[in-house]
């Protein structure tokens, strides 16, 4: 397994907001793996952040467990890279886990959650989201929302409705279309990015988004760029300044050196030891 913990430095925090009485956001992350997750959980009682820290919990296991053996730049027969397996596998555990537990306890029906996150690899990133969780890319201060929502809010938008300022106004911005756990089986979206030294990509909740304007968040991360806990924080301050109607979490990633996979020789020698493409 690659260790990318020279290459990339994360930081994040989840706040409850200033309206909720708890807080069923959840975030995990790993440096060393490449890899950080973000989920917003929803349900009733305290559901939300109980389908949210499985989501959390299945996710970093699966991701190690599916590095330890193989690299994830190795491409298997369709030429897909291994990221983006273990990512979809990653999801799959854990809507399975979460629908399992609604079904088996009955102060958990219903409950499900939406995420995003990010694995590193081979100086890429392999993005995955389900619901309205968003990632952000802040490249030579131009800040880019390489997630879609999946939300009856994007709807309209896309069907030309509203637009998208009014969408910031609508009483119906927690509407998702697609959620983890809901649903005996979910489909996350996933695309692939290359990724340069100086990036800075921004995981979050909709406590941040439906809070500040896209221009305010670009503002917060280039002014503190290198200040990775202090741009978390603020960010996090300015959500709940503008009224923290939501919980609020926030991720960083920032992209400090290259990390180039170990070429076509390793990846001739891993195919050998059974670890890249199948010759079948």
């Amino acid at each position: 397994m690659v260790d990318l913990s020279r290459s990339l430095r994360m930081d994040g925090a989840s706040d409850p907001g200033l309206i909720r009485d708890h807080n069923e956001d959840a975030l995990g992350f790993d440096a060393a793996l490449g890899f950080a997750v973000l989920a917003d959980g929803m349900g009733g009682y305290n559901a939300g952040e109980v389908a949210s820290g499985i989501a959390i919990e299945m996710m970093l296991h699966t991701v190690r467990e599916g590095l330890a053996t193989r690299d994830a730049a190795v491409l298997d027969r369709r030429g897909v890279p291994h990221a983006r397996t273990v990512l979809e596998e990653s999801v799959f555990l854990a809507n399975s886990a979460i629908h399992g537990t609604a079904q088996s306890q009955p102060q958990c029906a219903g409950m499900g959650t939406t995420l995003v996150a990010t694995l590193f690899f081979d100086d890429q990133v392999m993005v995955a989201h389900v619901g309205d969780s968003r990632c952000y890319r802040l490249r030579d201060g131009v800040l880019a929302q390489l997630t879609r929502d999946h939300s009856f809010l994007q709807e309209q938008i896309d069907s030309g409705l509203i637009s998208p300022e009014e969408a910031r106004l609508s009483l119906n911005k927690n509407l998702v279309t697609r959620a983890v756990g809901i649903d005996p089986a979910v489909e996350a979206e996933l695309h692939g990015y290359a990724v340069q030294v100086g990036d800075l990509y921004l995981l979050c909740s909709d406590g941040l988004n439906d809070m500040l304007e896209d221009a305010e968040i670009a503002e917060v991360l280039d002014d503190l760029r290198g200040h990775l806990s202090l741009a978390v924080a603020r960010l996090v301050e300015r959500a709940n300044a503008a009224g923290g109607r939501d919980n609020v979490s926030v991720l960083l990633i920032e992209v400090k050196r290259p990390f180039p996979a170990r070429g076509a020789l390793w990846q001739k020698v891993s195919s050998l030891l059974g670890g890249g493409r199948d010759k079948r």
